[in-house]
């Protein structure tokens, strides 16, 4: 098994092939990305040898009042490293981020609870609609605004 890599060696292959994307990174292994950048590290994270991660844990999305956060938990089952990916929606009107099922089909039912919950949409999933709560519910529980 490889050495897993650290927080600062993934930036700095995802800042070599995409310099605009990152807007943070902490040492505990956590990287920021615009989200328009989103797919763009996504596939990077996954693809890229020696990086693979390929297990996608779990997607939770935040509301901090003045903008939503979607974050992802990434595993590299073959390296044994992993990573936290988080992205930040500042539109609280239509938050909505890109999709990543292309990439990890596990993504499928987390964004459409995300979206359920939260009310972030996930561009090109491909099936987005309610997952725990009716059609008809109105609103989404989780946010701070909720009444």
């Amino acid at each position: 098994m490889t050495r897993p890599l650290s927080a600062q060696e993934i930036e700095e292959q995802v800042a070599r092939h995409l310099p605009q994307a990152v807007v943070e990174v902490t040492p505990a292994a956590i990287i920021v990305v615009r989200s328009e950048s989103l797919p763009e590290v996504a596939r990077l994270l996954k693809e890229t040898p020696g990086l693979g991660f390929d297990y996608l844990v779990s997607i939770t999305g935040v509301d901090y009042l003045d903008y939503f956060e979607v974050t992802y938990h990434l595993v590299s089952l073959e390296h044994n490293h992993s990573l936290v990916l988080k992205t930040r929606v500042s539109d609280r009107d239509d938050p909505a981020v890109p999709s990543v099922v292309e990439l990890w089909r596990a993504a499928d039912f987390q964004e459409r609870e995300v979206y359920d919950l939260m009310g972030i949409r996930f561009s090109g999933h491909p099936n987005l609609k309610r997952l725990l709560l009716w059609e008809g519910f109105a609103g989404h529980p989780l946010r701070r605004d909720y009444l």
